[in-house]
């Protein structure tokens, strides 16, 4: 994504407890890098799989895991979201329009406007080939959030295996989709 398009934009990256979480602050590099002004959210389950404190001081801002307090600053408007890592949890919530934490408040009604959003997952397989995890995925695109979930893009890992596949986390995949939406 060219710098002058960027430049002014705003990325909120939300972050799952999976196990690539605690290297999160990779792909908030990887959107730096790009001209992007990175807001990070985290679900209350992932405060403690990421360092609060690093990634505050790596983007300037508050990470987001609550409603603010009236009074309190408000997040800068998103113009793209990143889900990443993406839990089986969080995905079948979203896709059913359940918003019982903050992220899910906001990515919800996001998605209802129309704000570019990209799912990056980190699945086993046993989850990924479950009926209703399907039709998660299938509902989300239906609202047009790219899940990148396939041959083409990600295949989920087999069970117990995921510490082994956090180093290969393609953090870069999903910013990279990005590009897509670059002119809305």
């Amino acid at each position: 994504m060219p710098d002058s398009v960027s430049e002014q934009k705003t990325l909120y990256v939300v972050v799952c407890a999976a196990g690539p979480a605690s290297d999160v602050g990779k792909l908030v590099d990887l959107a730096q890098e790009q001209g992007w002004t990175v807001q990070v959210m985290a679900t209350p389950s992932a405060v403690s799989f990421i360092d609060v404190e690093a990634l505050e001081k790596q983007t300037g801002r508050p990470v987001r895991s609550q409603h603010r307090a009236p009074g309190d600053p408000r997040s800068p408007k998103a113009d793209a979201i990143i889900i990443a890592p993406a839990t089986f949890n969080t995905i079948n919530k979203l896709a059913n329009g359940i918003a019982d934490n903050y992220v899910l408040d906001v990515v919800n009604e996001a998605i209802g406007l129309d704000v570019p959003t990209i799912i990056l997952p980190f699945v086993n397989s046993t989850y990924s080939n479950r009926g209703p995890f399907k039709r998660s995925v299938e509902n989300l695109r239906s609202e047009r959030v790219t899940v990148l979930l396939g041959p083409d893009m990600l295949t989920p890992h087999e069970p117990g295996s995921g510490l082994a596949q956090i180093g290969a986390f393609p953090w870069d995949t999903s910013l990279e989709q990005l590009i897509h939406f670059k002119h809305n």
